[in-house]
C-alpha cells in the first residue's frame, strides 16, 4: 500500500497541475493565432496584439482598473493597518464584538450580496454611481483581506521594541513610524498587493457599483465574451498572466538577494 501510494503521489500531483495550467497554456498559444477563429490555427501572428493596444475602449478600461485597485488597495491597507493595531494592542472595550464580526463579515458574505446592499446603500444616499464608488465597494471588502494579514504580523510582534522608542523620547506615533511600520512594512506590502489583485479580478461587486466611465478591465472582457471569444480576448488575458509572472520573478529574485543579508 505504502508503494502504491508513492507511485501514485506524483500522478495525483501532476494531474493537478496540469488541470490547472494547461488552459493557461492553450490560451497563450492561441492568442498567437492569425486566424479571427479561436478553434482553427491560421499561423503565427501577433496581429491580435497590435490589435489589442489599438483597443481604445479596452485600453480605457485598464487604466480605469488600474486606477482603481490602486486607490482602493492604499485605503484598504491603511484602514485594515488600523484595524488591525486596534485589534492586537487594545483589550476588551464596548464593541469589540461587534466591530470584530464586522470587519470578518465580507470574507464569509457572498460577493452578490455585498453588491446589491452597497447598490441600495448609494441608491439610498443619492450618490452617483462611477469611479468614487467603485473604490469604495472595493476598500469595504478588500479591507478585511489586509487587516487579516497585518494582524497576523502584529500577533508576533515584539512591543518593548516601541517601548523603547518611547523611553527614548519618541512619541506613540513617531514610535510606530520608525519602528513598528518598517518592521510590519513587508505584511504591509503583502496586503496592498492582494488587495491590488482582488481588485482587478473584481468584476461581479463592480457590476452593481459602476456607472458611466467606471467601466473595469474585467467588466470590458466579460461583455466582449458574451458576444463570442476573439484572439484579442486571448491576447489581453496573455498580457495579464505575463504580468503576474514577471511580479512573481521580480519578489523571488528579491528574496533571494535578501536572504544572504539576513544571514
Amino acid at each position: 500500500m505504502t508503494a502504491l501510494r508513492r507511485a501514485a503521489s506524483p500522478l495525483v500531483l501532476g494531474g493537478g497541475l496540469f488541470f490547472l495550467y494547461a488552459p493557461i497554456v492553450i490560451l497563450v498559444l492561441w492568442s498567437f493565432n492569425d486566424s479571427r477563429l479561436v478553434t482553427v490555427w491560421g499561423g503565427f501572428s501577433l496581429r491580435w496584439y497590435t490589435a489589442l493596444f489599438s483597443n481604445a475602449p479596452l485600453m480605457e478600461a485598464a487604466w480605469v482598473s488600474i486606477r482603481i485597485a490602486l486607490v482602493s488597495a492604499a485605503l484598504a491597507t491603511v484602514l485594515g493597518t488600523m484595524a488591525a493595531l486596534t485589534l492586537t494592542r487594545h483589550g476588551r472595550f464596548a464593541g469589540r464584538t461587534a466591530f470584530t464580526g464586522m470587519a470578518y463579515a465580507p470574507l464569509v458574505m457572498p460577493e452578490v450580496m455585498i453588491g446589491l446592499a452597497l447598490l441600495l446603500l448609494f441608491v439610498g444616499l443619492g450618490v452617483d454611481r462611477g469611479f468614487w464608488t467603485v473604490v469604495i465597494a472595493h476598500t469595504t471588502v478588500s479591507m478585511c483581506f489586509t487587516m487579516v494579514i497585518i494582524r497576523a504580523r502584529l500577533a508576533g510582534f515584539d512591543t518593548s521594541l516601541e517601548e523603547a522608542a518611547m523611553d527614548l523620547g519618541a512619541t506613540p506615533a513617531r514610535a510606530f513610524f520608525l519602528v513598528t511600520a518598517p518592521l510590519i512594512a513587508p505584511s504591509m506590502a503583502a496586503a496592498f498587493l492582494l488587495a491590488f489583485t482582488m481588485s482587478m479580478d473584481d468584476l461581479v461587486i463592480a457590476s452593481f457599483v459602476s456607472g458611466p466611465g467606471a467601466t473595469t478591465l474585467p467588466m470590458r472582457i466579460y461583455s466582449q465574451v458574451r458576444l463570442g471569444v476573439t484572439p484579442e480576448i486571448n491576447a489581453a488575458s496573455s498580457v495579464l498572466i505575463a504580468l503576474v509572472v514577471v511580479g512573481l520573478a521580480v519578489a523571488f529574485l528579491l528574496m533571494r538577494r535578501r536572504k544572504p543579508a539576513l544571514r
